[in-house]
């Protein structure tokens, strides 16, 4: 595809985080699509489009800020903001990610998000990501607890 049409991807895509449509953003990837994050590592063929359908369809306060954005015929980055009330503790988290993407026939082949777990946890957590956040034990917790509530979710659908 051209730089174009993936530059348009990529803002469709923010534009459909923004409105909470994670249909619209699973729509995206392609059937063999891999997605990784600090919280959501390795993420493979539907579970990256039904993870942004479950983030979406819980977020209560959610805003998107597609900050800048960038595409080539293969590949593309993304630079986004999102604030939200991370509702597991009620605390307003601030975001600031770096997205890497992968193309293949019109939609994303690969999506890599790179945030700074510390700072996330220390929003998100409170008073443990902020004393325990930059620890191993921390991200697996909060790791494992991603999964088992997007394999709950996917197990409900």
């Amino acid at each position: 595809m051209s730089s174009d049409a993936n530059d348009a991807l990529i803002t469709n895509f923010y534009a459909a985080f923004g409105a909470r449509d994670g249909a619209t953003m699973a729509s995206c990837y392609a059937p063999d699509a891999k997605f990784s994050d600090p919280v959501f590592p390795d993420l493979k063929g539907d579970e990256p489009g039904l993870m942004w359908k479950m983030l979406t369809e819980r977020a209560d306060d959610l805003v998107i800020e597609l900050a800048e954005h960038d595409a080539s015929e293969d590949s593309g980055t993304a630079h986004w903001i999102a604030t939200y009330t991370f509702t597991q503790t009620g605390r307003k988290v601030v975001n600031d990610v770096h997205a890497h993407f992968r193309f293949k026939d019109g939609k994303i082949s690969e999506h890599m998000d790179d945030f700074s777990f510390y700072n996330w946890s220390r929003q998100a957590l409170g008073a443990s990501g902020l004393l325990l956040g930059w620890t191993p034990i921390i991200r697996g917790a909060v790791q494992k607890k991603a999964r088992a509530g997007l394999d709950q979710y996917t197990s409900a659908r």
